[in-house]
């Protein structure tokens, strides 16, 4: 049976609730931000005693919930590690192989995008050596192969495309440092150069802020250069840090080496450095970045 109510309480509750509305903060769909991560997870090592993988795992998976993360980049993921993070996080695809056989073998360089803000509309990966297609392939002076991964995901809320590539250069060659930045602007630049599409670069450049690699990397001089986040934003949360050897370093010893990057129109709003250390335990060896972005 349907009950007649008073317009007169009709007219009440429209009017309280055009007040709660007024008062209420407008999101538009237009200018939505962006939680963007990177984290080096550090690998699956049995070796790391009571800091190896399955003493951490819920830990570094709890901070990608908690901090409502849509894109992640991750480094050093072994393929167990990569079905961690997917069996815990339903609502995240993901894109990437292992670097050794380009299938799974050996370490990812993951990217994790939330489903319910955006979809792939494009990726791949290629390796950071003279044969970037060569699976497997290490270049130049480099210790180990290294990979980089990258995908075009359409934002749901507004329509746009935006470029992402996560990587993790080399911690010995100084060559292959030099030459993975030529080639990632290259790569950057072709995949971008036709739709302008906003550019989010991001992983463990294994270089300080000071060296030739990010100097490099944000030539201005260059025009295909990219901007360090953190350098866009007028101040910065968290430690100076990113990489501290699971809290063995000393503190005028640890190092920022883990970076998010930008072009093409991105502003950047926040950037905090997660020390990520929780009940006497740190979830990594590196500290992971979160960049609030708009674009």
């Amino acid at each position: 049976m349907k009950k007649n109510i008073p317009l007169i309480l009709v007219a009440l509750f429209a009017a309280t609730f055009s007040v709660q509305c007024a008062n209420r903060p407008v999101r538009t769909t237009a200018d939505a931000t962006t939680n963007v991560m990177t984290f080096n997870i550090r690998f699956d090592n049995p070796r790391d005693d009571e800091n190896r993988w399955e003493n951490r795992k819920d830990l570094a998976i709890q901070t990608v919930l908690d901090n409502q993360v849509d894109i992640l980049g991750m480094q050093e993921v072994l393929h167990n590690q990569v079905l961690d993070f997917q069996n815990a996080l339903p609502n995240y695809e993901w894109i990437g192989v292992g670097r050794d056989d380009g299938i799974e073998a050996g370490e990812y360089s993951p990217i994790f995008y939330n489903t319910k803000r955006f979809a792939e509309v494009g990726s791949g990966y290629f390796w950071l050596s003279e044969a970037p297609m060569e699976a497997g392939s290490i270049g130049w002076d480099a210790a180990c192969t290294r990979i980089a991964t990258w995908a075009k995901l359409k934002d749901q809320r507004n329509g746009k495309i935006i470029f992402v590539l996560n990587t993790h250069f080399d911690h010995v060659g100084k060559i292959a440092r030099a030459e993975s930045v030529k080639l990632i602007l290259e790569k950057v630049h072709a995949y971008t150069r036709k739709n302008k599409f906003p550019v989010i670069v991001m992983g463990d450049f294994n270089a300080t802020q000071n060296s030739d690699v990010i100097k490099a990397l944000t030539d201005e001089n260059n025009p295909l250069h990219l901007k360090d986040s953190r350098s866009l934003v007028p101040s910065v949360k968290g430690p100076s840090w990113t990489f501290h050897d699971f809290g063995k370093r000393s503190e005028q010893d640890r190092s920022l080496i883990d970076y998010v990057f930008v072009r093409n129109n991105v502003s950047v709003l926040d950037y905090k450095i997660i020390e990520g250390y929780h009940d006497g335990r740190w979830i990594s060896d590196h500290c992971p970045i979160l960049v609030k972005v708009r674009y």
